[in-house]
């Protein structure tokens, strides 16, 4: 019959309780919760595998990783977060008319620079601009041309996403404004331009607006061509919208 020793209390005679190599301490019921007290040093605490609730990692990612399963399917890692998603999204309103009279390309109106921050240099910007134009030509069939220019950081602004193919004189550009017949009238087209942009920086991205007129005339924004203080007239928003997509 095996022997027993009971004892009420346990106590070393130095700093440790020595249990020696090849034999284990085992509680038969467990150890309830309240019955602990005291620290385990990082030290002696266990990786716990997947297998066991835990992730298997002894170590922590960079900052923006996520935790995802590795191409073996075999184990947890740190890695890049999937791209497309949608990182900020920024809408910007021109709510003012304006009016031009430049045949070479130009500026509306400083009011229509509007930017974005991209939070990383590999992610692509969603650029949306919708406007309402008008004219007032002294002689039919003379349009307006218009189209988006880009600048990064303090550089300067220029052209983005123009036809260039077979181009020869043709006037590059991302929408007209037609012009059907002669004088003001109340005449006024709407249009929207989508651009998906690629500018590589985590500076900040500006985006204006340029236009010029071919012939005699003025051209509006954000406004009819008949803009009489009357309730038959109307005005508009011009609405820039900057959508990040990670890459």
């Amino acid at each position: 019959m095996a022997s027993k020793i009971i004892v009420d209390q346990l106590e070393s005679s130095g700093s440790n309780i020595t249990i020696p190599t090849g034999t284990g301490l085992v509680v038969t019921d467990g150890i309830a919760a309240t019955n602990l007290s005291g620290t385990i040093a990082d030290a002696r605490l266990p990786t716990v595998p997947v297998t066991k609730g835990g992730t298997g990692l002894t170590s922590l990612g960079s900052a923006g990783q996520a935790v995802k399963v590795n191409s073996a399917g075999n184990a947890l890692e740190f890695g890049a977060v999937a791209g497309g998603k949608v990182l900020q999204v920024v809408q910007e309103t021109v709510d003012d008319a304006y009016s031009f009279t430049h045949t070479s390309f130009a500026e509306v109106n400083s009011a229509f620079r509007k930017s974005i921050t991209p939070t990383a240099n590999t992610s692509k910007i969603l650029v949306l601009f919708s406007v309402h134009t008008s004219f007032n030509h002294s002689t039919q069939q003379v349009p307006a041309y218009y189209k988006i220019q880009r600048k990064i950081g303090s550089g300067s602004y220029a052209d983005i996403s123009l036809p260039s193919t077979n181009l020869g004189n043709r006037s590059a550009c991302h929408f007209m404004q037609p012009n059907i017949q002669t004088g003001t009238g109340e005449n006024c087209d709407h249009s929207t331009v989508t651009i998906l942009d690629t500018p590589n920086t985590t500076q900040a991205v500006g985006y204006t607006i340029l236009s010029k007129i071919r012939g005699t005339g003025s051209g509006f924004v954000n406004r009819m061509g008949n803009d009489t203080n009357d309730a038959d007239q109307s005005r508009y928003l011009a609405y820039w919208t900057f959508i990040e997509i990670g890459a």
